[in-house]
């Protein structure tokens, strides 16, 4: 068994799509017409075949409440790996990305937090 699959809530799927792969470097996958809403997922450059990230309408208010409390409480709503945190920092920087965390070590890791302008906090780590 395998994930194939995972959801992120994103409060505008237009704006998404274009953070996630214009300033991230993902790639569309899936844009499929779903009623008012699409079926939008991106995926690593790296690993086309891998797993699928959906870029999910938070349109329900269950779901606004789960975005906007881990929001206001500075968690992180998922976690991106990367090889080296300090250039992909400098690179995103770059583009406007804003940090609520910069690289810091944390035991045999470093990480950093930032905002995905969709209402998402996002944790970023290198191992």
């Amino acid at each position: 068994m395998n994930i194939i699959v995972t959801s992120l809530f994103v409060d505008d799927q237009k704006k998404a799509l274009n953070f996630y792969t214009s300033i991230l470097g993902f790639i569309k996958k899936h844009d499929v017409p779903a009623g008012n809403f699409r079926w939008l997922t991106v995926v690593s450059k790296d690993d086309e075949n891998g797993t699928e990230l959906v870029l999910e309408p938070n349109d329900n208010i269950a779901a606004q409440d789960y975005q906007n409390s881990l929001m206001q409480q500075g968690i992180p709503a998922t976690m991106f790996g990367t090889d080296d945190i300090d250039e992909e920092f400098k690179r995103l920087k770059s583009h406007g990305v804003e940090f609520t965390m910069e690289p810091k070590a944390a035991g045999e890791i470093k990480l950093a937090v930032f905002n995905d302008t969709c209402g998402n906090l996002i944790q970023l780590i290198e191992q």
